[in-house]
């Protein structure tokens, strides 16, 4: 296969790049420049996540936690404008008018976020996730998302995905970006396998960070339709009522499986080591251990 065409640049008619970072094009350069000086208050909590890392899922677990299980009337609210994303302000929402405390989804890199925010005031949870299953969820993401490119040749998307030409750019940038200027930051990290493993705990390390008290029947509800089965079957934590401009209805779903170590049903054997080759000697100076399969480690 051609190098070239495997290390060609995105479509502009999909993505845009600023400052060394791939945008969706619902946002401007001019937007983006803007949230240096947003405005963060004391309370507000950001998710920030590299895409198909469990950015839904964690939106979800939140909105569950602060609203105590939606027993306020919240679950009529639609899952975008409780929690919406800071990049992407597609509704035009006027985030002052957010009940406190505000919670943000964002994709952005750590130098591209608020100065607040970088000043340690607010409050971010950032998740990781294994890169091949974030790479394997990619790919099946895009079939049915009309905003992102569709690569049919999984081998190219690979290529793509490992330079860095994709929606948010490198994996690898992203995340050491956050783990190696965390001091500038009032964080909490997470892995989505350890949130697979042990909802529950993550549940309560979600709560201790925020704030946010609950009992015992409270903590055990949110755990139960946190459960990624279960949010599979809500509508409004599955997205499914996107528009017709922005997913192809039928065709796929933001919360598909939801398992760890999906890659190997997805990737051949030279693929792996080819994703190995490119990665290893860099994932290795990670602080944190990837968790590939429910079983191992690395």
């Amino acid at each position: 296969m051609d190098d070239n065409r495997l290390a060609t640049e995105p479509s502009k008619e999909f993505l845009f790049n600023y400052k060394g970072f791939y945008f969706a094009l619902h946002t401007t350069p001019e937007y983006i420049a803007s949230l240096e000086n947003f405005e963060i208050k004391d309370s507000d909590i950001f998710v920030a996540t590299y895409p198909k890392s469990g950015t839904v899922w964690t939106q979800n677990i939140l909105s569950l936690i602060l609203h105590e299980g939606h027993r306020n009337g919240t679950e009529n609210i639609e899952t975008m404008d409780r929690i919406p994303w800071v990049e992407y302000n597609i509704k035009n929402m006027d985030y002052d008018s957010l009940p406190l405390p505000r919670v943000f989804l964002t994709h952005l890199p750590y130098y591209l976020t608020p100065r607040d925010l970088r000043n340690r005031k607010g409050r971010v949870i950032y998740i990781t996730r294994n890169p091949k299953d974030v790479l394997v969820s990619y790919y099946h993401f895009s079939k049915f998302i009309l905003t992102l490119e569709k690569i049919p040749d999984f081998n190219i998307l690979m290529e793509r995905f490992l330079a860095g030409k994709v929606l948010a750019s490198a994996w690898f940038d992203h995340v050491s970006g956050w783990y190696n200027h965390a001091k500038d930051f009032n964080i909490l990290f997470l892995t989505y396998e350890e949130m697979k493993k042990d909802l529950r705990s993550a549940v309560l390390k979600i709560c201790n960070f925020i704030g946010k008290q609950l009992s015992e029947e409270e903590i055990e509800s949110v755990v139960r339709q946190a459960t990624f089965e279960n949010m599979q079957k809500d509508p409004r934590a599955n997205y499914e009522n996107l528009s017709d401009d922005l997913a192809v209805k039928g065709k796929g779903r933001f919360l598909r499986k939801g398992t760890v170590g999906d890659w190997k049903n997805m990737m051949t054997v030279a693929q792996n080591e080819r994703f190995d080759e490119v990665l290893k000697e860099k994932i290795q100076t990670l602080p944190i251990k990837l968790t590939w399969d429910l079983d191992s480690e690395t």
